[in-house]
């Protein structure tokens, strides 16, 4: 089509009709090509040599018809059921009159277990060569989620399983159950819609993907590439319960948490309040063993800090302490006595050799003090007066006055 508008002089729109042969004629220069994926629907015609298949895309919503002749059906894939695998040999057409493309084939091959246990393990390498098995980005789900999303088939025994254990054990569990098809041409894509809304939603802590057993074929949507890009994606920690224990889609290495049955998934999202409140009990049983040992060990220590003397009869220490101020007291007054003793003999002893020295014991016995009184000077020599001097004498009674004769 041309950008010019309408009307313009350098280039004339063209009709509807020439574009969807232009259209045609490109897509017939395609040629035969080989086209893989999954039978949606298939219409037979009674009487009629011309088969409709439509041919989904496993992990998109997308499909496209198929037209093929009978007997190449039935040569190629004679027990060909709705669900199933095939790989054709066909060629694109695109019908102008209505504008519609799809495919003439002229080879239909069903694909085998063995083709699809190929196509299994060619993804897995894959997908493990990208680390989308590593072990450690996988999270662990929360103790104990506030919403459990769960994507299962409807009222199926999977769902029954999943709700019913998680309920025994934990009774307040909330679900979130979204259910889609876990099979058939349609699952991938109403599963990776689930998957999306879940992992959008914050008040879901953990996803469970659930489905009971089945044929490689019923599994095979969970082993889809896109299905384990999206779970691998996931914000949210996904349990992957699908099957049995020996059933091992690639969903379960992606997922965070691979359960072997959906009862298991029951087991493993939530725990079980009884074991929770026999732990409860037990450690309150531990703890109140340790506070009673520790109380016990610390009044054991405390008696036998209280059994000492010095806290059993305290007055001991005071009456020892008080014996023995009283007898440093005595011993000081005994030491303070003999040094006034020894000091009144010493002072006594001095007083009698002071005596035995002065000037007043010499008097005592007879002599006198001569003395000018002029200048009080003590008078030795009878040559330091002359006739007619003033003396004073001193006596031990007294003093007496004098005048020196010739």
């Amino acid at each position: 089509m041309s950008e010019q508008a309408p009307g313009s002089t350098a280039e004339q729109p063209w009709p509807v009709r020439v574009v969807n042969q232009k259209i045609g004629a490109w897509i017939g220069k395609l040629g035969w090509v080989w086209v893989d994926g999954q039978v949606a629907q298939i219409t037979r015609r009674p009487g009629a040599q011309v088969v409709f298949l439509t041919l989904r895309d496993p992990s998109a919503d997308l499909s496209l018809t198929v037209t093929t002749n009978r007997d190449v059906l039935d040569a190629g894939a004679p027990n060909l059921s709705e669900g199933a695998r095939v790989t054709l040999h066909a060629k694109p057409e695109f019908y102008p009159g209505r504008g519609t493309l799809s495919l003439r084939a002229d080879e239909i091959r069903q694909v085998g277990l063995g083709e699809l246990l190929a196509r299994i393990e060619r993804v897995k390498r894959l997908l493990a060569a990208e680390g989308l098995f590593d072990p450690r980005r996988k999270r662990r789900p929360p103790f104990l989620p506030a919403k459990v999303g769960l994507v299962t088939g409807r009222a199926s025994a999977a769902e029954r399983d999943v709700l019913a254990g998680a309920r025994r054990r934990w009774p307040s569990v909330q679900f979130r159950v979204i259910n889609v098809a876990v099979q058939g041409p349609t699952a991938v894509p109403q599963l990776l819609d689930a998957i999306e809304v879940l992992d959008r939603d914050p008040d879901t802590d953990v996803i469970i993907l659930a489905r009971g057993g089945g044929s490689v074929e019923d599994l095979l949507p969970f082993s889809d590439e896109a299905l384990c890009r999206a779970v691998f994606a996931c914000r949210t920690p996904v349990i992957s319960a699908i099957g049995h224990e020996t059933d091992t889609p690639l969903v379960d290495f992606v997922a965070d948490v691979r359960a072997s049955t959906p009862t298991d998934a029951a087991k493993r999202v939530v725990p079980d309040l009884a074991e929770e409140q026999q732990r409860i009990a037990q450690a309150r049983a531990r703890l109140d063993r340790a506070v009673r040992g520790l109380i016990d060990r610390e009044q054991h220590r405390l008696d036998a800090v209280r059994s000492r003397p010095v806290l059993a009869r305290p007055e001991v220490m005071v009456d020892t302490r008080a014996a023995e101020v009283t007898a440093l007291r005595e011993r000081a007054a005994r030491c303070l006595a003999n040094r006034l003793d020894r000091g009144h003999d010493a002072l006594s002893h001095t007083v009698a050799r002071l005596r035995a020295l002065s000037p007043a014991a010499t008097l005592q016995r007879g002599y006198a003090i001569v003395q000018r009184p002029a200048d009080g000077a003590v008078l030795r020599e009878p040559g330091e007066v002359r006739p007619g001097d003033a003396l004073r004498l001193r006596l031990a009674g007294g003093e007496l006055a004098a005048t020196v004769a010739e």
